[in-house]
């Protein structure tokens, strides 16, 4: 089993770039481009939040047009950027989405669990999880001890050295998120947005991880007082490989580079 993962598409109105220079929607089109092609094709795309910019509806219908050549199912989370109730009403359509409350599921379609979280807190940067999720989460583990689970969650729960970035990591309830993922062996992956580049790190008995965005990177800066920045480094996606026994996850850039070449 395969899944993908894109994050950070920060979808805007048609014809409009983000701060001027990015074209996020052609962004997102050669991601899909590049993951229908992919063989053996993903099983499923998993989207880990800021979906679009503005959380207009007008962004998120620009989004779902942008999404329809997708070849495979996918799965959203909402990120700061998303708006809550606009995002539900887009893709109302999904059988996974919540009609009420925040956007939290389970997936029990695949050899590996998916249980998705909703860090979003309306109109600020950072990332919170209230009691009611962790509960709903903790039940969740304790029901299938033995099946490998991926958590969605789109703000990371460690700092990373981005000092302007970890200033709006998840916050409140991380502590407590910590001590539920570190009772449950099964979870194979946190896997998170928001950072606009591939980091991971060992936490709590797991590898949680962030992805490359499909637009613009977040300038790698670990200096002490740095200023938050962006770069136009190649865009990426992560591909975890499930083979029967372990996770196996690898890092892939967006775009046409010469090969592949047989080795002399």
């Amino acid at each position: 089993m395969i899944l993908a993962q894109i994050s950070d598409l920060h979808i805007t109105q048609p014809g409009k770039r983000l701060s001027g220079r990015v074209d996020t929607a052609q962004c997102l089109r050669r991601a899909i481009t590049q993951l229908n092609g992919l063989r053996p094709a993903p099983n499923a795309v998993l989207i880990t939040g800021d979906l679009v910019d503005g959380g207009s509806a007008g962004d998120y219908a620009h989004l779902r047009e942008l999404l329809a050549p997708l070849q495979m199912p996918f799965y959203v989370i909402p990120g700061n950027h998303d708006e809550r109730e606009n995002l539900r009403h887009a893709f109302a359509d999904q059988s996974y989405m919540p009609r009420t409350g925040f956007l939290h599921y389970a997936i029990e379609d695949y050899p590996v669990r998916i249980l998705a979280l909703d860090s979003n807190v309306p109109g600020s940067p950072h990332g919170t999880l209230d009691e009611a999720q962790l509960i709903w989460l903790a039940t969740k583990l304790r029901a299938e001890p033995m099946k490998p689970t991926l958590i969605l969650v789109h703000h990371p729960p460690f700092s990373t050295g981005i000092a302007f970035m970890d200033s709006v990591r998840l916050f409140e309830g991380c502590e407590e998120f910590a001590a539920i993922v570190g009772q449950h062996p099964q979870v194979e992956r946190v896997l998170c947005g928001h950072l606009h580049r591939a980091i991971e790190a060992r936490w709590h008995g797991t590898l949680v991880m962030t992805a490359p965005a499909t637009c613009h990177q977040i300038s790698l800066l670990l200096a002490p007082g740095a200023r938050e920045g962006f770069s136009l480094e190649p865009p990426g996606y992560r591909l975890h490989l499930w083979d029967g026994r372990q996770l196996v996850t690898h890092t892939a850039s967006i775009g046409d580079y010469p090969g592949p070449f047989p080795f002399a």
